[in-house]
């Protein structure tokens, strides 16, 4: 799919800062590349498909495990007081390649923006605050040990 971020970004189509940090048969994980924080990562399906209720039973078969898996990288690499699992869809009104965010939230983010939950989010995206793709890039290879010792 030519138009679509997460197949350009898997593609190399798109810069991706960290670049792929863990790869399943049927799953991705990057770094996000928007404003929701350093550490947050993004777990989606290798191919292009705009609902859960479109997975194959291999997709699906695997995708509680990597979110589990998943939700403990980033609650190691930033001491979190919760990690968020959302699942995203849309652009612009329109479906797209399904993709879910695990976010790392601390007590900190919550003071700083005055919220939480799909508020924080929010917040986040008006402040348009995208971690430097240095630091991004180092979190990525921490992340990549972290997947490979199984955590």
């Amino acid at each position: 799919m030519d138009d679509c971020l997460a197949c350009a970004l898997a593609a190399g189509r798109e810069p991706l800062p960290g670049g792929l940090i863990y790869r399943t048969d049927s799953w991705l994980v990057e770094h996000c590349v928007g404003p929701l924080g350093l550490g947050t990562l993004i777990v989606k399906p290798q191919r292009h498909v705009t609902a859960v209720a479109d997975l194959t039973a291999a997709e699906t078969a695997e995708l509680g495990p990597l979110l589990q898996q998943a939700s403990r990288v980033v609650g190691r690499l930033v001491d979190a007081d919760q990690v968020y699992n959302c699942l995203w869809s849309h652009a612009g009104g329109v479906p797209v390649h399904i993709h879910y965010v695990i976010q790392p939230v601390t007590r900190q983010l919550m003071a700083e923006y005055e919220c939480h939950g799909p508020d924080l989010q929010t917040a986040m995206f008006k402040a348009d605050v995208v971690p430097d793709a240095h630091e991004v890039a180092s979190v990525a290879d921490q992340a990549r040990r972290l997947f490979a010792a199984g955590s």
